[in-house]
């Protein structure tokens, strides 16, 4: 979709008047909303990609004017910055640094944090010095896709300048920092003498294989000019289309689902055998672009072209893993596939071990998995530590699949070699933006939970996901688990999904995996209860009972061990069987006896799948507020023991009441008890009567 001008004179006067209440200035208050447009378009920037900038002023400690300029800073994304992500540096300062012939990044970076005048905002951007350098108040700086189709030109200069003329400048690729802003800065003021020559304004500067510089006098100006010149690009490449050329795809196709388990099986024992952390999340993006690239002939010569700009080798590397298509036998492939992950391993390290030699050593090889699988047949998979993290990583893939495309259809698709790839990615300064926080408890794990839109279920969702898990929430009511999975945050799945129907089930399941990859917990929790004497109970009640307390538990649990064993990671299945299994009341026979059963099937699974890294094990719940102990049962349960409704919750041996929380902080903790299977975890406050040993 093109990418258009969303400025609102409306929507920019009421981010001053919100931002002023805050005592943001105007300046910047433009800046971070003229940003956000930018950040807001995907075909722009992608996930920290792109750096803006305003020049003004600031107030010092003794009341004096400072001329800074206020830069994006390290670790922020321009599609929700806010004014800190602008930190302000003294202007001066950094302009003075152009008569220097050269300044390390060390120095660079010392430089602008010893001008900061707050010390303790991030760090600007590594092109800060490139906007100190522009005379222009507010400076963009975009990856914009259509604009590196025509930057990644064997004969980009001349692309660029029969489609601009003199309103651009165009700077040959230099690595950011020091060197790009200096030689910027000498493009610039060599461009702007012939534009004023030919009587043009100067709108703009090219970097050629990197991506789009814009400035202006104000926010609007320079971002009306950003959007022209890419609407020009746009327009350029709009008259063009790839000539495919499909390769034979044999019979017969292998499912998603069924294929991305078995590759995060495959890549967490490439990681273990390079000491890299064992799970990771799959994201499968299976676009028009990206299933255009994977099934083109031509895939393995495009995989070795590289990224579309440099600043996505950090997350992306230089190139993805080229798979067998996903067809045929699923044995077959799968042995194939594990081969492919050898070749690009090895491949990799000789690339190091290449790139090291030529720069004299010093560089401390990072892993040598890859980060995005070409998939022939399915489309382009990104990997990441998260959900989150394999979305960012799919989404720059299916960039760089678009950017490909276009540039082959106006020419061929060329953009830096190896050399300055390898100098990016092993650039601290970069590797410095993918940050190195400590990784939370269940981060790399895919947890599903069912009757995930009741009280304990929805409790359970958010702990684990509070604790780094991506969380499945499945429900028979399917907008409220897709409202918790949404309060999850992340990138959370909640489905609808009748359980007591094997198939759906299994459909459900395939859809998690295909959502992550695959699957590592289960928390096995939706539960109803049927009430009446067992001798006056009816077979409908029964056998429902047991179809959804029990059976629906099996359909599930199967599932679950399907993907499982695909992965061949082991697993945790856990279950909620209640104190009726243990300690059954009368009138809730059809509940109790469902529940005891459940309790053995928890059992089994402990036996049967303990030789395959599975796990299970179970909580023994009583008097939780939730849809079977409702606010109508607390009452009639209270009255009739003639006790006020907080003496009967608090009726054990703690004398508390026990909540959905600290259910869900007892699934948890089972998680988290790697030695432990076969057990059942009391979470009732004290009952004797329910005691398991």
């Amino acid at each position: 979709m093109p990418s258009q001008n969303r400025w609102s004179q409306a929507e920019a006067e009421a981010a001053v008047a919100r931002y002023g209440a805050e005592g943001i200035s105007k300046d910047l208050a433009l800046r971070t909303y003229s940003a956000r447009l930018l950040g807001a378009d995907p075909d722009l920037v992608l996930h920290g990609g792109g750096n803006t900038s305003v020049k003004t002023t600031v107030t010092g400690l003794l009341g004096e004017t400072i001329p800074v300029l206020c830069v994006k800073g390290s670790g922020w994304d321009l599609a929700t910055i806010e004014p800190p992500g602008h930190p302000a540096v003294r202007l001066e300062p950094l302009q003075a640094l152009r008569a220097l012939t050269s300044l390390s990044d060390e120095d660079m970076v010392a430089a602008q944090r010893r001008n900061l005048i707050d010390p303790s905002a991030p760090n600007p951007s590594v092109e800060a010095l490139l906007h100190a350098f522009l005379p222009h108040k507010f400076v963009d700086h975009t990856h914009s896709i259509a604009l590196l189709a025509l930057a990644d030109q064997p004969d980009a200069a001349a692309i660029c300048r029969e489609l601009y003329g003199n309103r651009v400048a165009l700077v040959p690729y230099v690595m950011p920092g020091f060197a790009l802003a200096l030689a910027a800065a000498e493009a610039f003021e060599a461009a702007e003498k012939r534009a004023r020559a030919a009587g043009v304004e100067l709108e703009g500067m090219v970097l050629l294989q990197h991506g789009l510089f814009s400035f202006g006098a104000t926010a609007e100006q320079s971002y009306g000019r950003m959007l022209a010149l890419v609407g020009e690009a746009e327009a350029r490449l709009a008259r063009l289309s790839a000539q495919a050329q499909p390769r034979p795809m044999p019979e017969p196709p292998i499912p998603a689902a069924a294929v991305l388990p078995v590759l995060r099986g495959l890549f967490s024992r490439g990681a273990e055998a390079e000491g890299a952390p064992r799970r990771w999340l799959l994201d499968l993006r299976a676009s028009e672009p990206a299933l255009a690239v994977v099934n083109d002939q031509r895939l393995p010569e495009w995989a070795g072209r590289g990224v579309a700009t440099p600043d996505h080798v950090i997350r992306t590397k230089a190139q993805p893993l080229v798979l067998p298509p996903a067809c045929g036998d699923l044995a077959t492939w799968t042995a194939a596939a594990a081969t492919a992950l050898e070749v690009f391993i090895a491949a990799y390290k000789t690339y190091v071990a290449r790139q090291n030699a030529r720069v004299g050593g010093g560089r401390t090889p990072l892993d040598p998995l890859p980060r995005v699988l070409a998939l022939p047949g399915l489309g382009l998979v990104g990997l990441g530590r998260s959900a989150q993290e394999a979305a960012v990583t799919a989404d720059i893939a299916e960039a760089w699949a678009r950017t490909l495309l276009a540039a082959e259809a106006l020419g061929r698709f060329q953009p830096v070699g190896e050399d300055d790839t390898f100098d990016m990615e092993y650039w601290s300064l970069e590797q410095a933006k993918l940050g190195k926080a400590k990784e939370l408890p269940l981060a790399r794990r895919v947890v599903l939970v069912t009757g995930g839109a009741g009280a304990i279920g929805a409790a359970t969702a958010r702990a684990f996901a509070q604790r780094g898990a991506d969380v499945a929430v499945l429900d028979c009511q399917g907008e409220q688990a897709m409202a918790v999975a949404a309060a999850c945050g992340r990138r959370a799945l909640g489905l609808a999904c009748d359980l007591t129907d094997p198939q759906a089930v299994r459909q459900a399941l395939a859809a998690v995996a295909g959502h992550f990859g695959g699957l590592d917990i289960v928390v096995s929790n939706a539960g109803a209860a049927w009430s009446g004497a067992i001798a006056e109970l009816s077979d409908a009640d029964l056998r429902s009972s047991f179809e959804l307390n029990l059976f629906a538990h099996q359909s599930v649990a199967q599932a679950a061990m399907a993907i499982f064993r695909a992965q061949g990671m082991g697993g945790q299945l856990l279950f909620n069987v209640s104190k009726q299994a243990l300690n059954p009341g009368p009138g809730f026979g059809a509940y109790g006896i469902a529940k005891a059963a459940l309790l053995a099937l928890m059992r089994q699974y402990a036996l049967e799948g303990g030789r395959e890294g599975v796990r299970a094990n179970a909580i023994n719940a009583d008097r939780i507020r939730s849809g079977l102990l409702d606010e109508g049962m607390i009452q009639k349960r209270s009255a009739a023991r003639g006790v006020s409704e907080e003496a009967y919750m608090a009726g054990n041996l703690l004398g508390q009441e026990v909540r959905a929380s600290d259910v869900a902080e007892a699934f948890v903790a089972l998680a988290l008890m790697e030695r432990t299977t076969g057990a059942v975890l009391t979470v009732d406050g004290g009952n004797v009567a329910a005691m398991v040993r």
